[in-house]
C-alpha cells in the first residue's frame, strides 16, 4: 500500500513529533479537578426545581424554569471574577411547539482568552426539561411514534413532535398551567449536560487560557433547538469565530432500557462529510480524550445525530461551525421526557468521567495555536473559487502542500502534516515538519490520500487539523438547439 511509502520517507520527522505528543500538566489539572461531589449537588439542585419546561413558572424563586436559570446564573457568577456571565435573551413568537409567544434566556459565561480572544471554544448543554403526557390510546413509551422513544422529534429533534403528546392541542393558557404543574425533573436529559457546563466553568475559570472559552446552558432545546439556533445564527451574522462546539446531551446514563450496562465508553456524533470540520473535531476528541482519560473509550459515530433526533450542536452545524454531540451509548427511553428522569436513575460517576473528557479537549483547544489556512481564493474566467493549496509539484507525481498562518503565536514550534487513506476513519500518519509553510512529499499521489496541517506550540499543544478538501465541480449549463 502506498501509505507504507509515506511512512518510509518521513519516519525520522515523525520521531521528532513523538516527543511533543505527551501529557500537558495544565490539561491534566483540569481533568483531575472535576468533582463527583459537586456534580451530584448540581444534579440534585436541578431536580429540585420540579420542572424546567420553558412554559413553567418564571417568578417562583424555588420552582420552574425561572428559578433554575437564575440559580445557574448565580452559580456561574460565584465561580470566578474572570467569568463574564449574562442572559442571552430572545422574545420568540408562537410557532410549532412554541404554543404562544415566550421569552427565552440562554445562560452564557465567557472566559476571555489572553492571546486569541476572538477564537471561541464552546461547552454546552441544555437546562430546559419536558415530560410528555400519554393519553389513552397513545403509543407506549419507547415506540417509534413516541417522542420519548426513537421517533421523529425525540430529544429535541428537528422533525417536529409526534401526535402522542396531549398537551400539544390544548389552549395555550391551559398548556401553561399544565407545564407549570407537571413534574419534569430532567436529570439525565439534560441536567447532566448542564452539570458539564457548570462544573467546567468552575474548574477552568480558575486559570487563564490563550483562547476564549464560552460555557452555555441553552434553553428550549426540547421545543426544537430554539435557544441554540438563535445563538448560532447571531454568532454567524456577527462573524464570530467558533473553533469548536462540545455539546453535551444525555451524558448521565450508564444503564440502557434493555439492561445493557456500559460505564466506560462515550459516543461522539459528528456531521458529514468525512473531512468536515465537525468530523475533524471528533477525531481530535478521540485522540485527546483517550490520552487524558484512558479509562474511557471515545467511540466516534459518523452521523450528525441519532435517527430522527437531534441536539443543539445541529444549530451550529447549520451555520457552518464545527460542532459535535457527546452522549451515552446507553439511553433509557422509558425515563426520557418522563417523571422518572431522576437523580436516582442517573450515574454521577459516569457523568463525571464524560465531563473529564470534555475538560481535556476544551483545555487542549484553549491552549492550542490557531489552525493554519490551507485554502486560497483563485479567480478563473471572472469567477473566484476557494481552492486547496495542494498540487502535484513540479514533477506532477508528488504531493506539494502549502499553508498560511498570518500573525503566528510567539510560542509556535511548527506544523504537523497528517495523512490518511481516503477510506480510513482516522489519521494514519503524523509528520512534524518544523516551522515552515510548505512541505513536499516525493512520489506521493495527492489523489489517493487525505492531507491536513496542524499547528503545534513549544509545549506540544496542537490545533485542529486544517484539511485539504476537493472543490466540487460546478454544474455546467449547456444550451442546445
Amino acid at each position: 500500500m502506498r501509505i507504507a511509502l509515506v511512512i518510509l520517507l518521513t519516519g525520522v520527522a515523525s520521531l521528532a513529533h513523538a516527543e511533543l505528543n505527551s501529557i500537558n500538566p495544565a490539561v491534566k489539572k483540569v481533568v483531575d479537578s472535576v468533582s463527583e461531589e459537586r456534580i451530584g449537588q448540581i444534579l440534585k439542585k436541578l431536580e429540585s426545581f420540579h420542572t424546567r419546561n420553558i412554559f413553567s413558572e418564571q417568578d417562583n424563586p424555588e420552582r420552574g424554569i425561572g428559578a433554575a436559570r437564575h440559580w445557574i446564573y448565580d452559580q456561574m457568577k460565584s465561580y470566578s471574577p474572570r467569568l463574564e456571565v449574562s442572559f442571552d435573551t430572545y422574545k420568540v413568537k408562537k410557532r410549532g411547539r412554541i404554543v404562544h409567544d415566550v421569552e427565552l434566556q440562554n445562560v452564557v459565561a465567557v472566559l476571555p482568552g489572553k492571546l486569541n480572544k476572538d477564537h471561541h471554544i464552546i461547552i454546552s448543554g441544555h437546562y430546559d426539561s419536558v415530560a410528555l403526557n400519554r393519553p389513552t390510546g397513545a403509543p407506549p413509551a419507547g415506540s417509534t411514534d413516541d417522542p420519548a422513544g426513537g421517533g421523529a422529534g425525540a430529544g429535541g429533534g428537528t422533525n417536529g413532535g409526534s401526535g402522542s403528546d396531549a398537551n400539544r392541542n390544548v389552549d395555550p393558557v391551559e398548556y401553561d398551567k399544565r407545564m407549570s404543574e407537571q413534574k419534569a425533573p430532567g436529570v439525565t436529559d439534560d441536567g447532566s449536560g448542564t452539570a458539564a457546563v457548570m462544573e467546567l466553568a468552575r474548574v477552568m475559570s480558575q486559570y487563564e487560557w490563550d483562547n476564549t472559552i464560552v460555557f452555555i446552558a441553552f434553553t428550549a432545546e426540547e421545543e426544537g433547538l430554539i435557544g441554540s439556533a438563535l445563538y448560532a445564527r447571531k454568532a454567524h451574522k456577527e462573524n464570530e469565530i467558533i473553533d469548536a462546539v462540545l455539546n453535551n446531551d444525555i451524558i448521565g446514563s450508564e444503564v440502557s432500557g434493555d439492561g445493557r450496562i456500559n460505564n466506560s465508553s462515550l459516543l461522539i456524533f459528528s456531521d458529514d462529510p468525512s473531512d468536515s470540520p465537525s468530523r475533524e473535531l471528533a477525531r481530535y476528541i478521540k485522540k485527546i480524550g483517550e490520552r487524558y482519560v484512558p479509562s474511557m473509550s471515545v467511540d466516534l459515530i459518523f452521523r450528525q445525530d441519532r435517527f430522527g433526533r437531534g441536539g443543539d450542536h445541529i444549530s451550529f452545524n447549520q451555520e457552518g461551525y464545527a460542532a459535535v454531540r457527546f452522549t451515552t451509548p446507553n439511553e433509557n427511553f422509558a425515563n426520557q421526557h418522563t417523571v422518572t428522569d431522576t437523580f436516582e436513575n442517573t450515574s454521577v460517576s459516569y457523568t463525571a468521567r464524560v465531563i473529564q473528557v470534555n475538560g481535556a479537549v476544551a483545555a487542549s483547544l484553549a491552549l492550542a495555536p490557531k489552525a493554519p489556512i490551507v485554502t486560497e481564493p483563485i479567480t478563473r474566467q471572472g469567477r473566484t473559487v476557494i481552492t486547496p493549496m495542494v498540487t502535484r509539484g513540479k514533477t506532477r507525481y508528488d504531493a506539494q502542500l502549502k499553508w498560511k498562518n498570518p500573525n503566528p503565536e510567539e510560542d509556535l514550534a511548527g506544523y504537523i502534516v497528517t495523512v490518511r487513506a481516503t477510506t480510513s476513519p482516522y489519521w494514519e500518519r503524523e509528520i512534524y515538519v518544523g516551522n515552515v509553510t510548505e512541505y513536499l512529499m516525493k512520489d506521493v499521489p495527492i489523489d489517493e490520500f487525505v492531507f491536513g496541517i496542524k499547528a503545534v506550540d513549544k509545549d506540544g499543544n496542537e490545533s485542529l487539523a486544517a484539511v485539504y478538501t476537493t472543490v466540487p465541480r460546478q454544474r455546467l449549463e449547456i444550451e442546445t438547439y
